[in-house]
């Protein structure tokens, strides 16, 4: 119909229950069960049938239940203490706060594609949005001044559905506004506020939305507006769009969308966290806005956005990497030339993979690394690979002190924890365990919980799990017509009581998913024990694009079909965090076996973890930091393969191995009642494990501690006195990138040629060319360390070298004492860095060797 109007009719809420209205507008109440718990024991059923969506909940409950409620006094007690605690956790002020002249405004500003927060916002694929989403929930739990940025799709990511044939089919279902706890920003005026950004045919008009996540407000850019001509309000119709113009879009107006949306906002993100490439055009309107607003040049505002910027990475895969064309990419950029001073063309080199004039390629990662000082990886594994994977960015420096480090992932536990457990908790730890979880004097005492207590917790999550799937499986026989004999059988797969295994991720390639089937006939023997039962669930998606991983789902559903097998082994549709939160909860096992060094982290294990399901992974992501004999079980010794044949095989048998020789007795070896007091063990040691160490408090304390309140404090004595450090940062490094090419340095010599004997010192001199730079401008080190080879040093390390004479025209003899500690056959070289913090520090180009 045309010029068809809507109108919403909400519920009409008693007095008394007002705060339900605020609750249900902030996301605070997905991750506090006293929150879930005051909804659901409305009416338990349609809770469920909602989504456990309290908006949609609200408008299914009749009036007479509403007035019914407003004096029930048990109720309205249970209401009061989930608003005293909602006050004390997202209103009262917490923590230390930003200082500066505009307290409040000033902010951490969070970048992401996606966002993970509950089921009920389709915002997120997976889990760097379930990691984003749980970054915010912690961000909050701490009080710090953080915003999220990211966009509001059309249709969110997909359903995903198996046809008869078990072949993944996608469905894209369309964002209900009316049914998210969204609010539109308005400007001064009142009215909707309005962001442009110009694309290659004319502006794209933006509006925003603001969803409330505990303290944090997420601010997400749509382009489905009417402004809009249908091509462009289809931008974002979709997350991680297939059509490359149009993911460049969506990337495009999250960076710089998202910067004009908060300026616009009054809102000044003093340090900005690009989380991924895909954020990375954040930095051009940074550079544009930090110009008009302290008035600096180009290359002033470069050096403070630099040092206010975070730039996470979390894929050990080059192709995954969003690359574009220079000629889709540039149309964007021209606007850019008169706001910065620099042609589209040469500011297309920012994002260039090599200095090679002939490549076209334009890379939203290098543009992020080019244009940060902290970058990081998600795990200690990850940020070794990604040095090895970036290291040509830094010609000349060697691999172990490439610029990225790494902050190993967390998981927001109280968003995952099962409600047995979270009771347990409380009991022993505390009423406030979840705000510091990592607290060990706190977490300590899960060792005082009985074992009884904790055994029939897991097992009530365990059965909660069962029952779920048995749902789940009859609702996907029958969206199939399936016959009713199968629709009954649907009713009673699984069983409560054994060793269930789950397996729940993306399905692609190399997390290879059919590493179990490998060797049929021991994984048919470890299924058909007798004396050791076992159990396996499986769920996840694959990309739309992705036939192999397709395939991997089909080759388990056609496995689930064989009689040998039926009942032990089934496939959940449409993987999502509902799903997941009951995986984690009620599984025994978590499954993880990634092709080494290719998983980054990897944080389903660690919610597992947290709720005593033990982990049996390869050494891989998260789990190289997290695992010991007491937590779980490691598939292999974490060896790197290059035959993947070969890795399979070996692998596949270690996990065999695994079970039938360590997992399933452990598990069936119950003592005292029938409680499998080993496994117990295991259960505690690994709850702690997560909690101490793979908690999102934990993470972002970390983020806070090395990045946000360094760039913080950089921030504020950057732009102090008319940014006068920063002109001071600008010119000296300007100074050096002009006056570098005139340094040399010549061949260490030893001033004693002898033997040496472990607890003397080598006396090692040089003589350095500066050119017309001083020997403060500098350093001049002794690169030493093991001889690898007779051109390379093994885990070289460096010593400082000073200046003993000064020979006249910039020329300089440095010399320095090398002890000799260990025994063995070394190598050393020289050469000269700038004296600078890291950002000018390992500016491609200004190091000089030997």
């Amino acid at each position: 119909m045309s010029y068809l109007q809507t109108f919403q009719v909400f519920p009409y809420i008693p007095e008394p229950l007002k705060f339900l209205e605020v609750l249900a507008n902030n996301l605070w109440w997905c991750w506090n069960l006293e929150a879930i718990e005051l909804f659901r024991r409305i009416n338990p059923r349609l809770w469920e049938e909602s989504g456990r969506n309290p908006i949609v909940f609200s408008a299914l409950v009749e009036q007479k239940k509403l007035d019914e409620l407003a004096t029930d006094g048990s109720f309205l007690n249970h209401m009061e203490e989930v608003r005293a605690k909602f006050i004390r956790q997202v209103i009262e002020p917490l923590g230390k706060k930003v200082q500066g002249p505009n307290k409040g405004k000033e902010v951490i500003a969070y970048f992401s594609m996606e966002f993970g927060i509950h089921e009920s916002l389709q915002l997120s694929a997976g889990g760097l949005g379930i990691l984003a989403g749980d970054h915010l929930k912690a961000a909050s739990d701490l009080g710090l001044p953080l915003v999220g940025v990211g966009l509001l799709y059309t249709n969110g990511y997909f359903y995903q559905f198996l046809n008869n044939d078990g072949w993944q089919q996608e469905e894209y279902p369309k964002t209900d506004l009316y049914k998210l706890p969204v609010e539109s920003v308005k400007d001064s005026s009142g009215n909707d506020l309005r962001i442009a950004v110009t694309g290659p045919e004319g502006a794209i008009q933006l509006m925003v939305w603001k969803i409330m996540v505990g303290r944090i407000p997420l601010y997400l850019l749509d382009t489905n507006i009417k402004e809009n001509p249908p091509a462009i309000r289809e931008i974002n119709s979709r997350l991680y769009h297939s059509d490359s113009k149009v993911r460049l879009a969506q990337e495009v107006i999250l960076g710089i969308g998202g910067m004009r949306a908060l300026n616009a906002m009054g809102i000044n993100p003093i340090v900005c966290h690009l989380n991924e490439g895909h954020c990375s055009f954040t930095n051009i309107e940074r550079l544009a806005q930090i110009r008009s607003r302290y008035a600096v040049d180009l290359q002033t505002a470069m050096e403070i956005n630099a040092r206010t910027t975070i730039f996470t990475t979390h894929t050990p895969v080059m192709a995954a990497y969003d690359e574009f064309p220079f000629d889709q990419v540039k149309p964007y950029l021209v606007s850019f030339e008169k706001d910065l001073g620099l042609s589209a063309d040469n500011l297309l080199k920012w994002g260039q993979m090599s200095h090679d004039k002939k490549e076209n390629s334009f890379s939203m990662f290098v543009l992020g690394l080019q244009l940060s000082q902290y970058h990081n990886g998600v795990s200690r594994l990850h940020g070794s690979v990604a040095r090895r994977m970036w290291s040509f960015v830094w010609p000349g420096i060697p691999e172990e002190e490439i610029p990225i480090y790494h902050i190993t992932n967390g998981a927001h536990i109280p968003s995952w924890i099962s409600i047995e457990n979270f009771r347990l908790f409380e009991r022993y730890l505390g009423r406030d365990w979840s705000l510091k979880p990592w607290n060990t004097d706190m977490s300590k005492r899960i060792e005082d919980i009985y074992d009884e207590e904790l055994w029939r917790s897991h097992e009530m999550s365990r059965t909660r799990l069962i029952r779920s799937c048995r749902k789940r499986m009859v609702r996907q026989y029958g969206r199939r017509n399936a016959p009713k004999s199968v629709m009954k059988e649907a009713e009673s797969v699984l069983e409560d009581d054994i060793l269930t295994i789950a397996f729940a991720r993306r399905f692609t390639a190399y997390k290879r998913s059919n590493l179990l089937f490998n060797d049929l006939n021991r994984f048919e023997a470890i299924l058909k024990s007798e004396q050791y039962p076992v159990q396996f669930i499986f769920a996840g998606k694959a990309h739309p694009m992705d036939n192999e991983g397709k395939k991997l789902i089909q080759q388990i559903v056609h496995l689930a079909r064989n009689p040998a097998y039926r009942h032990k082994i089934i496939f959940l549709e449409d993987y999502d965090i509902n799903i997941a939160r009951h995986l984690v909860q009620g599984a025994d096992v978590w499954l993880n076996t990634p092709r080494r060094p290719m998983e980054a982290c990897g944080t389903s294990g660690m919610k597992a973890a947290a709720n005593g399901v033990l982990n049996v992974s390869i050494l891989d992501g998260w789990w190289c930091e997290g695992y010991s004999t007491e937590t779980g079980w490691a598939i292999g010794t974490g060896e790197d393969f290059t035959d993947q044949y070969y890795q399979d095989t070996v692998e596949s048998q270690a996990l065999y191995n695994v079970l039938e020789n360590e997992v399933l007795p452990s598990f069936y070896n119950k003592t005292n009642g029938g409680i499998p007091s080993r496994w117990l063990s295991m259960m505690k040691a690994s709850i702690r494990m997560a909690l101490e160490l793979f908690c999102a408090q934990k993470m972002v304390i970390n983020y806070n501690q090395y990045y946000y309140t360094p760039a913080m404090e950089q921030y504020y004595d950057l732009i102090r006195d008319g940014a006068a450090r920063a002109i001071r940062l600008k010119n000296y490094h300007e100074r050096l990138r002009e006056k570098w090419r005139d340094i040399s340095i010549e061949m260490p010599v030893r001033k004693d040629r002898g033997p040496l004997r472990v607890g003397e010192s080598l006396i090692i001199s040089t003589i350095v060319h500066l050119g017309k730079l001083t020997p403060d401008e500098v350093d001049v080190e002794l690169f030493y360390g093991q001889a690898k080879t007779v051109e390379s040093i093994a885990d070289g390390k460096t010593q400082q070298m000073k200046v003993t004479q000064d020979l006249g025209n910039g020329i300089y003899r440095y010399e320095c004492s090398l002890p000799c500690q260990v025994a063995g056959r070394f190598g050393f070289t020289a050469r000269v860095i700038p004296r600078a913090d890291s950002f000018i520090k390992y500016t491609p180009g200004l190091i000089t060797w030997v």
